[in-house]
């Protein structure tokens, strides 16, 4: 391998290692799994994340992003959704975006109406972060919302 390795070295790499959790698969009992914070968003609700720069604020915003997101998934499947201390809920989960692998964990915060406050999303592998990234800044163009996300390749 060289100093910077190539998408098949780490994929080789991990043979011999543990493969990254975002190549693996979810839990079967999670099949139908639909985030219901979603559906209960204050109206200041905010998301932010490792694909975007910034927040997005404001409840139709955030639910479009979250939405959008999930729509641009060649499929996902849920590791673990559950509660998270006193006033959150945690998922993690995998996911395909264009044939690339994608993980994400998210942490979602309630205020103390019980409504979704704050979203925080953090993706991985960086290269299909910025792949994700750039498609959403496409599906938002024309938007105030596309100015969060990485600009088309040049």
């Amino acid at each position: 391998m060289g100093l910077i390795p190539t998408k098949e070295e780490l994929l080789i790499s991990t043979e011999s290692q543990r493969a990254p959790q975002y190549l693996g698969s979810g839990d079967p009992a999670l099949k139908d799994y639909y985030p219901a914070w979603l559906d209960n968003m204050a109206d200041d609700a905010t998301v932010e994340g490792s694909m975007l720069d910034g927040a997005v604020q404001g409840a139709e915003a955030v639910r479009s992003v979250v939405l959008t997101i999930r729509s641009l998934y060649d499929r996902q499947e849920h590791k673990f959704a559950g509660p998270y201390s006193d006033n959150g809920f945690l998922e993690d989960y995998v996911a395909e975006v264009h044939g690339e692998p994608i993980g994400c964990v998210v942490l979602v915060t309630y205020n103390a109406a019980g409504q979704t406050q704050h979203v925080v999303a953090s993706y991985r592998p960086r290269s299909s972060l910025l792949l994700f990234s750039r498609l959403l800044g496409e599906k938002f163009a024309g938007t105030p919302i596309a100015e969060h996300f990485a600009a088309r390749e040049s």
